[in-house]
């Protein structure tokens, strides 16, 4: 593994939400504040209750809202999260988010055929852009991901979900409640790197499933618990 590869992976439950973000490895909800004497929900002003990582920035809400937590089936906007997620490590997942639309014009709407052809000339390219995270190495691991995935001897979806937890499991109630690491996080990780992947350490995966509903994360009482 490339030192590149060992970068601090961010946001998770306990991650960093000066900037909010969500609760996960490289999601969105790390904050300067302790855990433990973080709100885990805030009343909006339209009366709703919410994590309270989304409370602070409109993007974040709209996101928690219609994004974050939902079941994501489909095998390119789960190949886009794997590579948004890696570009995260170290940074706040509002960083990437408001990146988002940059990262999607540069990398071909995340299509893994069309960024598996990319080129030197391309990284190049990317380099000089911007608007978006201008890292070598994370700019390559989305190239080499997208091989990794059209490699795949079965779907992308069907290997991330074989990973989700199965069984009940109590809804998080305060923030020292959601975890950065899971077993299932770490085998996943495991499995992607034996596969090419990289990028897709342990924490970022776990915040990979929070995001793409894998796991279900959002606070008891949040309007989106259970939904």
């Amino acid at each position: 593994m490339s030192t590149t590869d060992q970068l601090p992976e961010l946001p998770s439950a306990t991650a960093a939400a000066a900037q909010p973000a969500t609760p996960g490895a490289t999601s969105p909800s790390a904050s300067a504040v302790e855990p433990a004497a973080r709100s885990a929900l805030i009343v909006g002003d339209d009366g709703v209750a919410r994590c309270s990582w989304s409370a602070n920035d409109a993007e974040y809400r709209r996101y928690h809202d219609e994004e974050w937590g939902t079941p994501q089936h489909d095998p390119r906007a789960l190949y886009e999260k794997l590579c948004l997620e890696g570009f995260q490590a170290g940074l706040s997942w509002i960083t990437i988010l408001r990146r988002r639309p940059a990262f999607r014009e540069d990398f071909h709407g995340f299509d893994p055929v069309a960024v598996a052809a990319m080129t030197e000339d391309d990284v190049q390219r990317l380099l000089g852009d911007e608007r978006i995270i201008r890292h070598r190495g994370k700019i390559e691991a989305t190239i080499s991901n997208a091989r990794a995935t059209l490699a795949l001897d079965v779907p992308l979806e069907e290997l991330m979900w074989s990973f989700a937890p199965s069984g009940e499991r109590e809804r998080p109630r305060a923030w020292g409640d959601i975890p950065a690491v899971t077993p299932e996080s770490t085998a996943l990780s495991k499995e992607l790197r034996r596969r090419g992947y990289r990028f897709v350490g342990p924490t970022t995966m776990y915040a990979l499933m929070q995001a793409t509903g894998m796991v279900d994360d959002h606070f008891e009482g949040c309007f989106r618990a259970g939904g």
